[in-house]
């Protein structure tokens, strides 16, 4: 009797302890599912709450059909797929499958990207048909405005579809972290390989940023600049007053006398995005044409008549001391052509280095998409200003497409062609005069 007592025993304890193993390696996920579940903490937070009320409503369920009813009531803020327990083949064992996804955004575009009829109204008399031809042919049916400029005098060469381009303007989009670079270059706060913490062991330098469009080094620039010097650089760069000299029909930009509120991002989104700013292309090219000649902020003109390109003479509106700043912005501008934001450019032009910066954003259903450059070509340079509007087909790197198709019109058509053997040589040797 004792012997089969102590068997029963036995069989009893041995019972219990798989019994608690179970148990225990149901209630402890894998080591795989654990790190899988620090990933997506945020939003299991609220799956798990929802799991939660489902459970008290309906009683009893199983895991997956509590987490299930949970998920449908989530909508689409959190960054995962509805969580889902397996079962392992051959164990009793239970780990937690997670399913990442991205985040989607749906945002509707009720303007078109496209328009007939661009170049109506336009007074042409006083540009250079070549340059004009070729920026028409870039454009082509988009919705946009195409402006070129002689940056050594601020005469504007072509002005395609007017009417948008002497408008009130629109967001400058990324294409403001121009204005904001030149300030933190100036106020000494980064040179163009400091690298700027952005959070954790996340950083990045000046060069790189240009390149990238990267909208947090521009937000941190903002913050350590403050509203008011940003404003300061941004109206000494022409923002906010006419850029050119009797253009008529000009209307001007807006930079507002406040900081846009904490809640809607402050100084850091004017700085990245250019939210609550209205720039001209007229006032982005006076800006990049003072980069391109290194400081002279020229009052833009645009002549009608032959008389008036016979007698032209530059007007100067400001000198920007900004000349031992350009170098610190040159690889950004350049590596966004090369590799960044801008590259679609190289896939129609390659001939000569171009420098520029492209911007892209919304507004109450219409996307802006904006790219200014400059270009080192045989015959000097060069600005151009390409900016679009529209919908979904309107971005950034399609401006920055377009400046290159626009670019190969004039190679094609023999424009950039040195017009001396003098310029020739002396640009093969780097000292062409810009």
């Amino acid at each position: 009797m004792a012997c089969k007592l102590n068997w029963n025993t036995a069989r009893f304890f041995c019972l219990m302890v798989a019994i608690l193993s179970v148990a225990l390696m149901c209630a402890a996920p894998s080591e795989a599912s654990s790190k899988a579940r620090v990933h997506t903490k945020g939003a299991h937070a609220a799956i798990a709450s929802k799991a939660a009320a489902v459970k008290s409503r309906s009683g009893a369920r199983s895991p997956s059909k509590v987490l299930a009813a949970a998920s449908r009531t989530r909508g689409r803020a959190a960054s995962v797929r509805p969580v889902v327990y397996r079962r392992i083949r051959g164990s009793a064992r239970t780990m937690l499958a997670v399913r990442r996804t991205r985040h989607t955004f749906s945002e509707r575009f009720t303007a078109s990207s496209f328009a007939d009829n661009l170049t109506a109204g336009d007074a042409t008399a006083g540009e250079n048909p070549v340059v004009r031809a070729a920026a028409i042919d870039a454009l082509g049916n988009m919705n946009g405005t195409a402006l070129a400029i002689d940056p050594s005098s601020g005469r504007i060469l072509t002005m395609v579809n007017q009417k948008l381009a002497l408008s009130s303007g629109a967001e400058p989009c990324s294409t403001i972290k121009l204005a904001v670079g030149l300030a933190a270059l100036d106020e000494g706060l980064v040179k163009r390989d400091t690298p700027v913490n952005l959070g954790g062991h996340y950083t990045m330098t000046l060069t790189k940023a240009l390149a990238l469009s990267i909208n947090p080094y521009f937000e941190t620039l903002g913050r350590m600049l403050g509203f008011e010097r940003v404003k300061h650089y941004a109206n000494m760069f022409g923002l906010g007053e006419l850029a050119g000299y009797n253009i008529a029909g000009e209307q001007l930009g807006v930079y507002p006398d406040t900081a846009l509120p904490e809640a809607k991002g402050g100084v850091g989104r004017m700085c990245s995005f250019g939210e609550s700013i209205s720039m001209t292309p007229l006032q982005l090219g006076a800006l990049v044409s003072a980069i391109a000649n290194g400081g002279t902020l020229y009052y833009l003109q645009h002549p009608q008549t032959a008389e008036e390109i016979a007698g032209f003479e530059p007007k100067v509106k400001r000198i920007l001391d900004i000349a031992p700043l350009i170098p610190e912005m040159h690889d950004g501008m350049e590596g966004a052509v090369q590799y960044g934001t801008a590259r679609s450019l190289r896939a129609t032009f390659h001939e000569f280095p171009v420098l520029g910066k492209t911007g892209t954003c919304s507004n109450n259903g219409t996307r802006f998409g904006w790219f200014a450059s400059y270009a080192e070509t045989p015959a000097g340079r060069i600005v151009t200003v390409i900016f679009l509007e529209g919908g979904r087909p309107t971005f950034g790197p399609k401006a920055a497409e377009l400046t290159g198709a626009f670019y190969r019109g004039l190679w094609d058509r023999s424009y950039f062609e040195p017009k001396t053997a003098q310029m020739a040589a002396a640009f093969r040797t780097g000292h062409a005069n810009p």
